[in-house]
């Protein structure tokens, strides 16, 4: 049975994308099966896997137009449900009682043939996110050390805190994820002193390992390749292992 993470921030460009990216490359290195799903309608996760223009989306699932086992792509870096960019006028047809639960019922019929289920969420709070903390078992917040991050870190949790009232009360935070770290700089470590405070009130951890700063990870990304594959010494490698070391260990 599959363990489901929501990789959520408010904010944009904190590298959702890019974690659940390298995590899941690095699970498969592992020999876990991982699906990959596409919530965010810049596509951009569903672009570096390649997926072709076709009925099998997200979209087509959340609306019911064909089953999860129909929507599923496989492709050289793995399967996954891609996005679409209509994806961003959603709330406009899923708008019917029980919305909130659309992710997680379309997904049950696959979810025993995964080790792990990624959902890469849109960068708001709105249905698509509130979709996949209701179907995820845990939530990684990836952010950066910045003050603007940490302020959509602290919208996420109401946001949280809501779902576990009326969705999913057993949902979980696996921990704050520190991306494009630079332990040089003193904001940088002002902010993570911050942000273990606020992990602490939370009732969570920020991850022992931060994600430093790497061209590698862009580069991989243009040319299609996972880090994994791509720069498998780099540091992002080391860092990222890690956090799979923390994940698998829970």
């Amino acid at each position: 049975m599959a363990k489901i993470f929501a990789f959520c921030n408010k904010k944009g460009g904190v590298a959702k994308t890019t974690s659940a990216l390298a995590i899941g490359a690095g699970l498969m290195k592992r020999g876990k099966k991982v699906l990959f799903v596409d919530l965010d309608s810049q596509c951009n996760l569903s672009n570096t896997l390649q997926t072709e223009k076709s009925v099998a989306n997200i979209l087509n699932l959340l609306t019911l137009k064909i089953s999860a086992d129909k929507a599923v792509q496989q492709t050289k870096m793995g399967d996954i449900i891609p996005a679409v960019e209509s994806l961003n006028a959603i709330d406009v047809v899923l708008n019917q009682t029980g919305k909130e639960f659309r992710l997680k019922e379309t997904l049950e019929s696959i979810v025993p043939n995964y080790d792990f289920i990624l959902l890469d969420t849109p960068p708001s709070l709105e249905v698509l996110t509130i979709n996949a903390l209701t179907a995820a078992d845990e939530v990684i917040i990836p952010t950066q050390a910045d003050m603007y991050s940490y302020e959509g870190i602290k919208q996420l949790w109401q946001a949280i805190a809501t779902n576990r009232k009326y969705c999913n009360r057993d949902l979980k935070v696996a921990g704050i994820l520190i991306v494009r770290y630079n332990n040089r700089t003193n904001i940088n470590k002002t902010i993570k002193a911050d942000l273990m405070k606020m992990a602490a009130a939370f009732n969570t951890k920020v991850f022992t390992t931060e994600i430093r700063e790497c061209v590698a990870l862009r580069e991989s990304q243009l040319l299609h390749e996972d880090i994994y594959s791509y720069a498998p010494t780099c540091n992002a490698v080391k860092d990222y292992d890690a956090i799979i070391d923390e994940l698998e260990a829970k």
